[in-house]
């Protein structure tokens, strides 16, 4: 949100009508006050101590050397220039109350001056509040200072001065008693200190006894279980004798399944005596229908096949009757074991 005052020639001195105090303040809210840092125009700590404060600039020494050395035109530019970013009063050597203070200085009957500094003098008011209420005392103290100087007779000068001082004998009130906090904390801690050295040392005391009577109930219970060890070991030898009895017997059963699985055919071993093609479809002769179908069988020791039946077909239940049907016609050389396999018979018309 922007505000933008501009200086009128015939405005009356003396701070604006109660409605624009109002909404200068409403203006700086909802801004979020002037867009300067939370530590001072000066660069000081927004919770430097009250022994840390400078004395409140007064007269020139609220206007830097170098604002007042800048020309008239200049010092116009740069105070329209901060108040269109909404820099009214900080950062310090760097603000439109500087600016005006300084023109003012060149040309004290500039009413426009006069007006502009009038209408920046809520704006002050409001950040030296908000300054002290952060206990930033030094950015307060800058700003008492702008507002001295545009304005000695100020009615909320006092009012600020005194809570400045107040708020600085607090701020000093509060250190004080956080120093004796510290100290009594600091003797707390010594005394749970020392406590817990006097607990550690009975606690060591006890664990020295505890531990002489758990080495002596360890040394008992060392002597039995040696004795179990014995007896589980003998056990133990009893029962990789029978396991080593129990591995003899299953290697020769296996050298056994081995031997016999030697024997056994496999569906390289087949050898063909007669594969009668399948009959074609009558129907899918007459509409030039090819496909192929996967057949799984079993050939029988004797070479006959049984347990056909279909894996795949493409297309589907067109050709399946067909190929089973010439796939249990099959004949082979006879094996030594029954053999399941798989055939892809073809059905391709003439053209």
């Amino acid at each position: 949100m922007s505000v933008v005052h501009t200086p009128t020639a015939n405005a009356r001195p003396g701070y604006r009508h109660g409605a624009l105090a109002l909404a200068l303040a409403l203006s700086l809210a909802a801004c979020g006050g002037d867009k300067g840092p939370e530590t001072t125009g000066t660069g000081t700590p927004a919770s430097a101590t009250p022994t840390e404060t400078a004395p409140a600039a007064t007269g020139a020494q609220a206007v830097s050397a170098q604002i007042a050395a800048m020309s008239v035109d200049q010092l116009r530019a740069a105070a329209s220039a901060a108040q269109g970013e909404q820099r009214m009063y900080a950062p310090a050597g760097n603000n439109a109350m500087e600016y005006y203070l300084a023109l003012r200085d060149k040309q004290p009957n500039d009413a426009a001056v006069s007006s502009a500094l009038t209408d920046l003098m809520p704006y002050a008011v409001i950040a030296t509040e908000q300054s002290i209420a952060r206990d930033d005392f030094v950015e307060a103290q800058r700003l008492i200072g702008l507002m001295e100087k545009t304005d000695k007779a100020a009615p909320a000068l006092p009012r600020l001065k005194q809570s400045l001082s107040d708020s600085q004998a607090s701020f000093a009130q509060r250190q004080q008693q956080q120093q004796v906090d510290a100290e009594a904390e600091k003797e707390r801690l010594a005394k749970l200190e020392e406590e817990r050295k006097k607990q550690q040392d009975q606690a060591q005391r006890e664990a020295a006894q505890k531990l002489a009577q758990q080495q002596a109930q360890q040394a008992d219970a060392a002597r039995a279980a040696e004795t179990q060890r014995q007896a589980e070991a003998a056990r133990q030898a009893e029962a990789a004798r029978q396991a080593e009895a129990q591995r003899q017997a299953e290697a020769q059963r296996q050298a056994a399944a081995r031997a016999a699985a030697t024997a056994t055919a496999t569906a390289n071993d087949l050898r063909p005596i007669s594969t009668p093609p399948p009959k074609y479809p009558v129907e899918a002769l007459r509409a030039n229908q090819s496909g192929d179908v996967l057949v799984e069988f079993t050939v029988a020791t004797d070479g006959s096949v049984t347990n056909a039946r279909v894996v795949r077909a493409n297309p589907p239940r067109v050709f399946d009757r067909e190929a089973v049907a010439a796939v249990k016609r099959w004949r082979f050389q006879p094996v030594g074991n029954e053999v399941t396999t798989r055939r892809t018979i073809g059905f391709k018309p003439n053209l």
